[in-house]
């Protein structure tokens, strides 16, 4: 199947849903973050103010005890979950009950952000995916780990979860080779699709996008800025952003894509295509999508 291009024509198509004027923060969502570990805290942070410049409109952020006072002065938004952490500084999968407790009072969470450890985390996924269906996800970083070995939870969800694997995690995550995947991008990410019931966003130069449906989309406008440390954590945080706000998962996927990459562009044109950082992106994002609520203007004018 060909894949249609993510353009602005196409989202103009796929409008963002608006709160009332006279609306309140309960409107547009509540998102839960789970991330971070004392190796890399700041994954959470990223992620979780993308979400927030997404347009959620409250945010909560789960992380290492011994982390969650620095992200609640970091992010001031945020209401901040102490959880149980492993030696090694990462989240204790023992935790998991609490966080299905948050995530049933949540419209969105999203898993993985500065989570290192494989194993630790990938029990952590399981153990939180058995909640009961209604929330939408996105799973990145360390919470791809064995989904493959998750397909009877991951159904249960009814497409409601949306991952963002880039080519390594890709490979690892279905038991074949980068290079296979670099071979066929698209036949990958809608195979995986299809195995796994969820929205893939492979995100590479060219980002190919795949519902369970067989339905595909692709992104190729950004540039190679956008090849930095911390973006998928900000590209991960828009979507679950979005998914708050009621957006479906491949609508919300197609628009956090471009939103990341358009805003790539922004700093790229302002600060050249090198060596702007991933939390730069943030503040770019309220304008890219307001500029979307203004009127096309008429033919001939």
């Amino acid at each position: 199947m060909r894949e249609t291009a993510i353009t602005a024509d196409l989202l103009r198509r796929l409008p963002l849903p608006q709160p009332a004027e006279d609306g309140d923060k309960d409107q547009r969502g509540r998102v839960l973050v789970i991330g971070g570990s004392l190796a890399v805290p700041g994954a959470a942070l990223l992620a979780a103010t993308a979400a927030l410049r997404a347009g959620a409109g409250k945010l909560q952020i789960a992380t290492c005890q011994s982390l969650a006072l620095h992200l609640g002065l970091a992010v001031p938004e945020a209401l901040v979950v102490r959880l149980p952490e492993t030696e090694a500084g990462e989240i204790d999968p023992e935790a998991a009950p609490l966080l299905r407790e948050r995530i049933e009072r949540c419209d969105s969470a999203l898993i993985g952000p500065g989570m290192i450890d494989q194993d630790v985390a990938a029990t952590l996924t399981a153990n939180i995916l058995i909640c009961d269906p209604g929330s939408a996800f996105v799973l990145d970083a360390g919470a791809l780990g064995r989904l493959k070995d998750l397909r009877g939870i991951l159904a249960r969800h009814n497409g409601q979860i949306v991952i963002t694997p880039h080519a390594g995690e890709m490979a690892s995550l279905i038991g074949i080779s980068k290079s296979e995947v670099l071979s066929s991008p698209a036949e990958i990410a809608g195979e995986t699709a299809r195995l796994l019931n969820c929205v893939v966003a492979l995100k590479g130069a060219r980002t190919y996008i795949a519902s369970p449906e067989g339905e595909q989309w692709a992104y190729s406008d950004g540039n190679v800025g956008l090849a930095t440390s911390g973006s998928g954590d900000t590209l991960a945080g828009i979507i679950a952003g979005l998914l708050a706000r009621g957006v479906a998962p491949a609508q919300a996927t197609q628009w956090g894509v471009y939103l990341h990459g358009e805003a790539g562009n922004r700093l790229a044109r302002a600060r050249g295509r090198l060596g702007f950082l991933a939390r730069e992106l943030l503040a770019e994002i309220p304008s890219i999508m307001a500029g979307f609520d203004q009127p096309l203007p008429e033919v001939g004018t």
